[in-house]
């Protein structure tokens, strides 16, 4: 089992991206017992906690065996398996694959594979669903709600990554991460991250009538940050130029699908469900009254002090520091932090060194016709 570990864990530091991707494929072809998946997305930090290694394998191997949806029982291991020596044959990786259309929507090809899992995913009536469009606040507003959770205790928002401590449910990757299973091993409350259209959340969330925030921030922002995250997160298919990225996403043919639709989608769920709708400017221009609107929504009463204290951990100054919260845990091989920092700069209105002249009159004028007859407004500076 270490030995296992130990191999895998080389396998995602190695230097050559080809030996490392074919020393992958073939661990794939194994269940590794008594660890979570979870634990190879991360080469160790200073802080970051050693891998979960049981001191019952067996236990553990009953446990994942007979759970429901878990990643390594016998059914899902043979298709993982089958898949995994496919996927040798062709000399495909995991990674930079094409996007697969479910239901209309570009998503990432494993997601769509898995679809299954995401779908029946068993949410609980104490769950606090997390939604957002790609690269619109979705880190910041969880290390923010995970402060209030803890009565403002950073250390104890230090106990592990973000992507730990409110897992990214329909993210599953073979042999790397499962969302869905690491959220059925979780006690209850926990927070819940999304990225998807509300027309494709699991129904589970609306029968238990779950509380859920959603964050929306200004296309043009997004698109420049989305754009850079495509860059440094090789999970997405290669961006291409600035140009070619642009025209992919007005087209809404980026992951997750169409921006326009995503934040609509929302807006209207919100007239009859339990959702707090936030917008990232509103975020930035006075982050105390944002705090206070998710206190209010959550109904919790936290000190001045604490209140403060959160403010100030929540900061993009401290989160871009913070490895628990700036996503350094991560392995080079899935994340390139030398390409684009995963806390880029945090800021609204970094489109105007992006967006020629001509693709912002062209820009606003699609806008306009998709926003259309929608009461949804956005500040695209502040």
């Amino acid at each position: 089992m270490y030995s296992f570990l130990a191999l895998r864990r080389a396998c995602l530091l190695l230097s050559s991206p080809s030996l490392s991707e074919t020393l992958l494929r073939v661990l794939e072809c194994f269940p590794p017992l008594g660890c979570s998946p979870e634990g190879f997305l991360c080469s160790r930090g200073h802080n970051e906690p050693a891998p979960i290694l049981s001191q019952s394998p067996g236990a553990d191997h009953a446990k994942f065996t007979h759970s429901r949806f878990s990643f390594y029982s016998q059914q899902q291991h043979q298709k993982r398996r089958k898949l995994s020596l496919s996927r040798m044959d062709q000399n495909e990786s995991v990674l930079r694959r094409k996007l697969e259309t479910l239901h209309g929507i570009p998503l990432f090809w494993s997601i769509v594979e898995e679809w299954a899992q995401v779908e029946s995913f068993q949410a609980r009536p104490d769950d606090l669903l997390i939604a957002t469009y790609p690269k619109s606040g979705t880190t910041w507003v969880s290390e923010i709600v995970d402060m209030i959770y803890n009565n403002g205790d950073a250390e104890k928002c230090k106990r592990d990554a973000i992507y730990v401590r409110v897992p990214f449910m329909e993210l599953i990757v073979p042999g790397i991460t499962n969302g869905v299973a690491h959220l059925a091993d979780m006690p209850s409350p926990r927070l819940v991250k999304t990225h998807l259209p509300v027309q494709l959340l699991p129904a589970s969330f609306w029968e238990n009538n779950c509380k859920m925030i959603y964050i929306a921030r200004n296309a043009k922002d997004v698109v420049v940050s989305y754009y850079y995250f495509y860059q440094m997160a090789k999970m997405h298919p290669e961006p291409g130029t600035w140009d070619e990225f642009l025209e992919k996403f007005v087209a809404g043919e980026v992951a997750f699908g169409s921006w326009y639709d995503h934040v609509k989608g929302w807006w209207e769920k919100r007239k009859d469900k339990p959702i707090l709708y936030l917008f990232y400017e509103d975020m930035k221009e006075d982050p105390k009254r944002e705090i206070q609107k998710v206190l209010q929504f959550l109904g919790k009463d936290l000190e001045e002090e604490v209140v403060n204290k959160i403010l100030h951990h929540t900061s993009f100054q401290e989160m871009q520091k913070n490895p628990a919260a700036n996503y350094k845990m991560v392995s080079n091989a899935h994340m390139d932090h030398s390409v684009s920092p995963f806390m880029r700069k945090g800021i609204a209105g970094d489109w105007k060194n992006h967006f020629t002249m001509a693709q912002n009159e062209a820009f606003d004028c699609d806008y306009e016709e998709k926003m259309k007859g929608s009461t949804l407004r956005f500040r695209m500076e502040i």
